[in-house]
């Protein structure tokens, strides 16, 4: 997987801290067809909704309380360590690579400015909402 896949997924994947989970709700069995009962009609496709937004400022504030230390919302490398991802000069240069960004030397604050800015950018042209402040 790559490297910005992997930091969607943790992202888009993150559940809420809430209390107690809750059970899964079980369907109610059918009831077998009668033999003089008229036959059903197949049942008609349904639309499913797009997938809801994920705010990302509110996930990473979230996670970021768990996990206190660091700037993530400066720092692509305290990102990637709020993500329990690969925050070394060689993850940070292949996902610079990945996501075609070119701006100062490998590890540069430069590039690291670039890179995290790339990430929020991406974030959001894949649904996520997030703040200009951060994109920009």
């Amino acid at each position: 997987m790559s490297i910005f896949g992997s930091i969607m997924n943790k992202i888009f994947g993150h559940k809420p801290a809430t209390g107690a989970p809750s059970a899964p709700a079980t369907p109610a069995p059918e009831a077998p067809p009668s033999p003089s009962a008229p036959p059903v009609a197949p049942a008609q496709p349904t639309v499913t909704p797009a997938a809801p937004q994920v705010d990302v400022d509110a996930v990473l504030t979230e996670m970021a309380t768990l996990r206190p230390g660091g700037n993530w919302r400066t720092s692509i490398v305290d990102l990637l360590k709020l993500l329990d991802l690969d925050s070394s000069l060689s993850a940070r240069a292949n996902l610079a690579d990945e996501l075609g960004i070119h701006a100062g030397p490998n590890g540069s604050a430069e590039q690291n400015v670039a890179l995290h800015k790339a990430v929020m950018r991406k974030l959001a042209e894949n649904g996520g909402v997030v703040p200009d402040d951060l994109r920009d």
